[in-house]
């Protein structure tokens, strides 16, 4: 364990912050010499603070461990590159439009990939005067269902969460553009839909 190094981005997190190091210190229920310690190289901090420590600081642990962020890549802002994440334990919906690190509980997820297209339920796209009525071929039972939809077009994200017992149909607003439609389904994953408003009748 580099105590310089994590002394360092203790350091440059707490500023960033805009903390002070007492008020790091009265968070964590010890002095402000033990931060100013640690912010110095000259120890690191007990196994028992680790996880206070990186609430106060907004940081990851092991980066914190580590000592060192490695930031991502700046975005480049392609909608089109959008990733979904899905939390197992607790449900939670992320995205993201380029390389990232997405946690939730505790836990580092991994983006899901669409599964080919012929296995894609069957869809119908209505057009009204002022959306598309969507209507999915799919059972909405707690054991599986579709538990959320989002269409992505231009430099937007439209999303809706779906229930179980609840008719998987839905209205997307009026869009310009051929976007792509995304289905996630709790028991077999993430479908995609390319240019789904060419299949309006």
């Amino acid at each position: 364990m580099d105590c310089a190094k994590i002394g360092q981005l203790i350091f440059q997190l707490r500023t960033e912050k805009g903390l002070t190091q007492k008020q790091v210190a009265d968070q964590l229920n010890i002095s402000n010499k033990t931060v100013s310690k640690w912010e110095c190289g000259s120890g690191c901090p007990d196994v028992s603070l680790w996880e206070a420590l990186a609430n106060v600081l907004g940081a990851d642990i092991l980066k914190l461990l580590q000592g060192e962020l490695d930031p991502n890549q700046p975005d480049a802002g392609k909608i089109d590159n959008i990733r979904f994440y899905v939390c197992s334990s607790c449900g939670n919906i992320l995205t993201s439009t380029g390389k990232a690190e997405i946690a939730c509980c505790g836990r580092r997820l991994s983006p899901m990939s669409p599964e080919p297209e012929y296995q894609n339920p069957a869809i119908s796209v209505e057009e009204t005067d002022m959306d598309y009525y969507v209507t999915v071929q799919h059972e909405m039972c707690k054991e599986h269902y579709i538990s959320f939809v989002a269409y992505v077009y231009n430099d937007r994200i439209w999303f809706q969460r779906l229930y179980p017992e609840q008719n998987p149909a839905f209205h997307i607003p009026a869009a310009r553009g051929k976007g792509n439609l995304y289905l996630y389904c709790i028991k077999d994953g993430l479908f995609k839909y390319p240019h789904l408003l060419s299949r309006a009748k």
